[in-house]
C-alpha cells in the first residue's frame, strides 16, 4: 500500500465535506461526466471479480485483488471469484441523482461483458446525466422497469437508488420497494451509502436497503463507523478513485479529524522493535489494581492482557485472599495482597516497601473490584501516574463526580466505558446510542480526559475532538471479561509508552484494534462461540504476529 493510499484509507467525512472535495475537484476542470465514468468502471471491475462469468472477461485489471463474496443473514448465491456461471442477471436501481448515474453505468459496462441485466428506474425525474445514460441503456435494449411487481428474478442486485447526503425520510412507494426488495432472498450490492441510510449518523431515514456488501465511494463516509449502520452496509469496501490529498486536506484542515485506524497505523504505535539493550523497568513496570473475593476471575483476565502487551514490569494489587490464585496464573508477576474488607473488596493498597504509586509507570483500575473499593478508586485517580479507569472504578466515579474530579488530575487517564457506564458517567450528554461520536467527543472535552467507548465500532476521542474509530470487530467479544483483557492490555502499553511521547488516544486506539483483531482470528478458528475472555487473551500474540508478517510480506 502506498502512502497517499494509506492516507486515504483512514480519512472519515461528512456528507458535507464530501460535497466540498468533489466540489473542488469539479473546480479544478474533472467533467463530471469523466469522474463518473471512472468510478463506474471501478465498480463493474470489481463485481466482475467477485462475481465473474463465462461470458464476460472475468478478468482482474492491474491493481485488483481478489476477495470472496461475504456471509451474510442473505443466503449468498455465490461463495468465491473461482466460481462461474453460464449467464447471470443482475438487476440494477437507478435512482434520479448521480448515484443512478453510477448505477447505469455500471449497468452498461456488465451488460457488454456478457451480463444478463435488467433496471428498475421507478422515479419519473432524473438529472440529465442519469437521464442520458438511462436513455442509452434503452437504446441497448437493456429491459427497464418502473414498477416493483414487474421486476424479474436476478442473482444479484445493485443499489444506486439514493448515494450520500440523503437526509429526509423516505415514503412510498419508494419505501414500499425498498421492503420487498429486502425481502428478497437476493445478495444487494450498494453503490456509496445503503440507500436510506443517513450519511453522518447511520441512522435509518424511514427503511433503507439492507446490503450484502456496500462500495464506499473516494472517502469513508461516517455512517460506515456507526453502529446502528451495520446490519444495512454488510461488507464494506472503499473504491479509491484517487482524490487529490491536497483537496481532502483543504477541506478538512479546521475540523476535527475523525480516522479509521490501519493495521500500519497500529503497529507503528506498539513499542517494537525494542533497543538491544534495555532492562524490565525500562519496558514500563504496570500495577493492575483489580479483583474482589466475589470477582476474582476479573483480577486474572485483566492480568492475562496486560501479559499479552509485552510490558516489562507486572504488579497486581488483590485482595490477601485472592493471592495464591494470582500466583498460580502469573508467576512471573508481582502479586501483591491487600487488606480487604468484610465483603471481600480491596480496603487498603499495602505496596512493597520503598514502593507508592509514583513508582509505576501506569495504573489500570477497576474490573472486578466492587464498589466497596471506593476508597481506592479516589486514591488512584489523586496520584499523578497515566491512569486506565474500567468497570467498577467506572462506577465510582460516576458516584464522585465524574467532571470535576477528572478536571483537577494533571496525568493522562482514559476511560473505557460500555454505553451503559457512559450513561452513568455523563447523564448529560444524551442519545449516546445514536450519536456516539458525537458523545464521545462531548465526554472528552468535558473531563479532559482520553475516552474509549466500547461497541462494535468502537469510538475513542481526546480533549481536542480529535477521534480515532476501530473500523472492525466482531460479535464474540460480546462475553463477560473481554473488557478486562482490553483494560490489561491498555494499561502494559500505556506503560511501556510513558517515556515514548506517544499520543494517549494513540494507544487507546492501538490497544482496542489489537483487542478486537484478536478476537476475530480466534473467531475465525474457534467460531463467535468459542472465544471465551480467556482464549481471547491467548489469542494476544498469536494476532500480532500475523499481523506484522502480513505488513512485512506487502
Amino acid at each position: 500500500m502506498s502512502d497517499r493510499q494509506e492516507q486515504i484509507s483512514q480519512v472519515v467525512v461528512t456528507a458535507e465535506q464530501m460535497r466540498e472535495i468533489e466540489a473542488r475537484i469539479f473546480a479544478a476542470g474533472m467533467p463530471v461526466v469523466a469522474l463518473m465514468e471512472k468510478v463506474a468502471g471501478l465498480i463493474a471491475r470489481r463485481i466482475q471479480n467477485i462475481y465473474p462469468n463465462q461470458k464476460g472477461a472475468g478478468t482482474l485489471g492491474r491493481g485488483d485483488t481478489e476477495s470472496s463474496f461475504p456471509t451474510s443473514p442473505r443466503p449468498p448465491l455465490f461463495a468465491s471469484s473461482s466460481l462461474f456461471f453460464s449467464n447471470p442477471c443482475i438487476g440494477i436501481l437507478v435512482g434520479p441523482g448521480h448515484n443512478g448515474g453510477d448505477a447505469l453505468v455500471v449497468a452498461r459496462e456488465l451488460y457488454f461483458r456478457g451480463y444478463e441485466i435488467w433496471i428498475y428506474s421507478p422515479f419519473s425525474q432524473l438529472k440529465e446525466l442519469t437521464s442520458q445514460h438511462l436513455q442509452y441503456a434503452r437504446s441497448l435494449g437493456i429491459p427497464i422497469y418502473q414498477e416493483i411487481e414487474q421486476l424479474p428474478n436476478s442473482d444479484l442486485l445493485i443499489d444506486g437508488l439514493f448515494g450520500f447526503g440523503l437526509e429526509r425520510n423516505l415514503t412510498d412507494p419508494i419505501a414500499s420497494a425498498i421492503n420487498q426488495l429486502n425481502q428478497l432472498s437476493v445478495p444487494i450490492l450498494s453503490i456509496d451509502l445503503p440507500s436510506g441510510l443517513h450519511t453522518d449518523t447511520g441512522e435509518v431515514l424511514g427503511t433503507a436497503i439492507r446490503a450484502t456488501h456496500t462500495f464506499c465511494l473516494g472517502l469513508w463516509k461516517l455512517a460506515f463507523l456507526q453502529d446502528q449502520a451495520l446490519e444495512y452496509v454488510g461488507k464494506a469496501e472503499l473504491i479509491d478513485f484517487d482524490i487529490p490529498l491536497a483537496d481532502v486536506e483543504a477541506v478538512l484542515s479546521e475540523a476535527p479529524r475523525i480516522k479509521r485506524i490501519t493495521p500500519i497505523t497500529a503497529l507503528s504505535t506498539l513499542p517494537l522493535p525494542r533497543p538491544a539493550i534495555t532492562h524490565k523497568y525500562k519496558e514500563g513496570h504496570l500495577l493492575l489494581i483489580c479483583g474482589s473475593r466475589r470477582y476474582a476471575g476479573g483480577a486474572i483476565l485483566t492480568a492475562l492482557g496486560a501479559r499479552g502487551s509485552g510490558v516489562g514490569m507486572l504488579s497486581v494489587a488483590v485482595p490477601e485472599s485472592l493471592k495464591s490464585l494470582l500466583v498460580s496464573h502469573l508467576p512471573e508477576a508481582l502479586i501483591v495482597g491487600c487488606p480487604e474488607t468484610e465483603t471481600g473488596a480491596i480496603a487498603q493498597l499495602q505496596l512493597p516497601t520503598k514502593t507508592n504509586l509514583s513508582s509505576f509507570s501506569a495504573i489500570a483500575c477497576g474490573p472486578g473490584l466492587t464498589t466497596d473499593a471506593s476508597p481506592i478508586v479516589q486514591q488512584v485517580i489523586e496520584s499523578d501516574v497515566p491512569l486506565v479507569l474500567d468497570a467498577d472504578a467506572l462506577n465510582i466515579l460516576a458516584e464522585i463526580a465524574t467532571i470535576p474530579t477528572l478536571q483537577k488530575r494533571q496525568a493522562p487517564t482514559i476511560l473505557t466505558p460500555h454505553t451503559g457506564e457512559f450513561q452513568r458517567l455523563f447523564p448529560n450528554i444524551t442519545d449516546v446510542k445514536h450519536h456516539r461520536i458525537k458523545a464521545v467527543q462531548q465526554a472528552a472535552a468535558q473531563t479532559g480526559a482520553v475516552v474509549l467507548l466500547k461497541g462494535a465500532r468502537t469510538a475513542i476521542a481526546n480533549p481536542q475532538n480529535q477521534v480515532w474509530i476501530i473500523p472492525e470487530s466482531t460479535p464474540a467479544l460480546a462475553r463477560g471479561g473481554s473488557g478486562d483483557v482490553l483494560t490489561g492490555l491498555l494499561g502494559g502499553l500505556l506503560a511501556q509508552a510513558a517515556t515514548k511521547h506517544i499520543p494517549v488516544e494513540d494507544i487507546a486506539a492501538t490497544a482496542a484494534w489489537w483487542h478486537c483483531q484478536a478476537g476475530i482470528l480466534a473467531a475465525q478458528e474457534r467460531t463467535e462461540l468459542g472465544v471465551d475472555a480467556f482464549t481471547l487473551a491467548q489469542f494476544l500474540i498469536k494476532t500480532l504476529k500475523s499481523k506484522l508478517q502480513l505488513i512485512t510480506y506487502h
